[in-house]
């Protein structure tokens, strides 16, 4: 998760103010001038209250629609004289069409009472006293249309991360007042792929840097207002070193103390059992009444995941409800910045941040909550990168997309056109106490850039293999999930992998611009010549080939198959560019790394890591191949 989640409010980033002073001070004295706010302790069927910012419209000569979010980060600043610091943000807009925004203290969490529960499991069948975050969103919302002046009745909820979670709860509430609901980046599912672990692969630079260096989740016995630092456990900057000199995962729990019951947690529960299987936010989007809008970025380093499978979930479960999907070229949260116009060295051609408020979301609120304009957005609208445009489609995954396999060929070569072979691999060692690195550059926190970063370091190494298409005679375009279908053996009875979509540019290939986001280079314009974007990258952990809920070792030496999915992709590999597949054991410090002996990760020895031999497949038997959503075009 990260601490840039800590810094959401409302649901996105505030602007840098260097050189907006005067639009600064203009937007305040407007919000000051027009608003006036009061803070409530709204009581829960329980009994407990929670506390409640609410900023309402002085011009009571028209009933104003409702807007909430519920959040775990805080709702400050607390105090009726105390505002948000909105300048410069979209959520402006909001105000100016007269909405009353409201802010909620989650149970347990800052000024509201109650425990705290990480991802609170949903309760299908409640008994009267049951609570889990539906309830509390619920009655939330019956006080507010109650008892708040010159509302009409109508409330939306959304937010971004873990208030997308929230928000999803809400939307399963079933209040009647409740129309419209965008859960953006919403945390869905922690252990398949949201955050903290992804196919069962332990992402613990997030989680240790979220619980234990960040402090969340520390039990609130009273309310509060301010929470004291934790101290600081690195003893490097290099976030590379500082993990590999940790050495084993349960070296980690060193740092906890008793305070930070959730990441203790994690390390209970290694396998997908009913814990985490409660903690899946699907498991609450039945029967959803209100209009949806998910929302989420191709490049969310955090929950890619959640966003596209909420969406699927609501679709499968609740097949008549409204609800609407928009994925666009984004890392987390940046769909609410004033910046969409590229991600690190990738450009997306337009101010697409721009696009979505504009375009997308206030109209959508709008329409629900206001009776405005039908912005008739359709079903699925999503930003292929590569071509640079929005599509538009009734359906997602997309009918238009067939599936097709692209296999390994022999000189490292990508065909549509299966092996003939009768015997063909290729190998590599992969040793834990050299993991592959994530990024080429040396960082202390987890970028958000690396999922579009340049590979090139990667396809140097001897524990990578890298495979690629000859150089495209015209346009191909891939979109929906992409499945890796491996045959692997392996020398150890167990190991990762990770399979990783490259779009490989023309050597050519200039921005003609000054990057200034280039990491090791100042202002130089960075070198995109040959440049390895990634479009899509994937950990599994091989244990969980066969069930998640029962992990099994390998036999060494036995080939089997590995098959799973990569979260769904949107991108179109320009003529005279190049498709590439990277295949490696570890990404390291993203994920944990793997000893590579068929034990439990968690309470392992630093002793257990061994160096393990991967060979992939491909000859006409044992033909290893990664399945494309194929829309348009072919790379042969």
């Amino acid at each position: 998760m990260k601490s840039i989640k800590l810094q959401f409010i409302f649901l996105l980033l505030i602007i840098n103010r260097t050189g907006f002073t005067q639009s600064i001070n203009q937007d305040s004295a407007w919000f000051r001038d027009n608003y006036y706010k009061i803070e409530k302790a709204i009581p829960m069927r329980d009994g407990i209250k929670l506390f409640t910012s609410i900023y309402i419209p002085k011009d009571s000569s028209e009933k104003h629609p409702i807007l909430m979010q519920r959040t775990p980060y805080s709702c400050a600043p607390y105090g009726v004289h105390e505002f948000l610091a909105l300048a410069g943000n979209y959520v402006l807009n909001y105000l100016k069409e007269g909405y009353i925004l409201v802010f909620q203290d989650v149970r347990g969490r800052w000024m509201s009472e109650g425990k705290f529960v990480d991802v609170r499991p949903f309760i299908k069948i409640k008994k009267a006293t049951d609570i889990d975050e539906s309830t509390d969103a619920y009655d939330a919302i019956d006080w507010l249309v109650k008892n708040i002046p010159s509302n009409n009745g109508k409330v939306g909820v959304l937010g971004t991360s873990y208030p997308g979670f929230y928000a999803a709860m809400a939307a399963a509430s079933g209040h009647p007042a409740l129309k419209a609901v965008s859960p953006q980046a919403p945390v869905t599912d922690w252990f398949i792929g949201d955050d903290f672990h992804h196919n069962g692969a332990f992402f613990y630079m997030d989680a240790f840097d979220f619980y234990v260096a960040g402090g969340f989740g520390r039990p609130h016995p009273h309310p509060l207002k301010v929470e004291t630092a934790m101290p600081d456990p690195y003893d490097s900057k290099d976030n590379y070193k500082f993990y590999l000199s940790q050495g084993a995962d349960k070296n980690l729990l060193k740092f906890t103390g008793d305070s930070i019951a959730f990441f203790k947690e994690l390390y209970q529960h290694p396998d997908y059992d009913a814990w985490w299987r409660a903690r899946n936010a699907r498991n609450a989007q039945f029967e959803i009444k209100p209009a949806i809008l998910v929302v989420g970025g191709l490049f969310d380093a955090e929950d890619c995941f959640g966003a596209w499978n909420l969406y699927k979930a609501i679709r499968k479960q609740s097949p008549e409800t409204n609800a609407k999907l928009v994925m666009g070229p984004w890392y987390h949260g940046q769909w609410g910045s004033i910046e969409g116009t590229h991600l690190g060295n990738i450009e997306f051609g337009a101010n697409t941040s721009h696009t979505y408020q504009n375009e997308i979301e206030i109209p959508f609120f709008n329409y629900y909550l206001k009776g405005g304009k039908d912005p008739s957005i359709t079903r699925a609208t999503i930003f292929f990168t590569g071509e640079n445009s929005w599509r538009h489609f009734d359906s997602w995954p997309t009918d238009q997309a067939k599936e097709e396999k692209i296999y390994f060929r022999e000189n490292n070569e990508l065909s549509f056109t299966p092996p003939e072979k009768k015997m063909g691999y290729d190998e590599y060692i992969s040793d834990p106490a050299h993991p592959v690195p994530y990024t080429e550059d040396v960082h202390f926190n987890r970028t958000r850039e690396y999922m579009t970063d340049d590979q090139r370091f990667a396809s140097r190494r001897p524990d990578v293999l890298s495979y690629q298409t000859a150089v495209m005679k015209e346009d191909f375009t891939i979109g929906g999930p992409v499945i890796a279908d491996l045959i692997s053996s392996i020398s150890t009875t167990d190991a990762d992998f990770v399979v990783k979509i490259i779009d490989v540019f023309p050597d050519t290939l200039s921005y003609n611009r000054v990057n200034i986001y280039a990491v090791d280079e100042g202002e130089k314009p960075y070198p995109m010549g040959g440049y390895q974007m990634l479009v899509r990258g994937e950990i599994f952990r091989g244990k969980y080939r066969k069930s998640y809920e029962k992990p099994e070792p390998f036999q060494p030496g036995k080939t089997e198959k590995i098959r799973f999915s990569l979260t769904d992709v949107a991108h179109t590999f320009k003529k005279g560019h190049r498709l590439m597949i990277q295949i490696q054991s570890s990404w390291f410090p993203l994920s944990d790394r793997n000893p590579q002996k068929f034990t439990d990760i968690y309470t392992c020895n630093d002793s257990d890591f061994q160096k393990s031999s991967i060979r992939i497949y491909r000859d006409s038997q044992k033909a290893s191949a990664i399945i494309l959503p194929v829309i348009s075009g072919r790379p042969e």
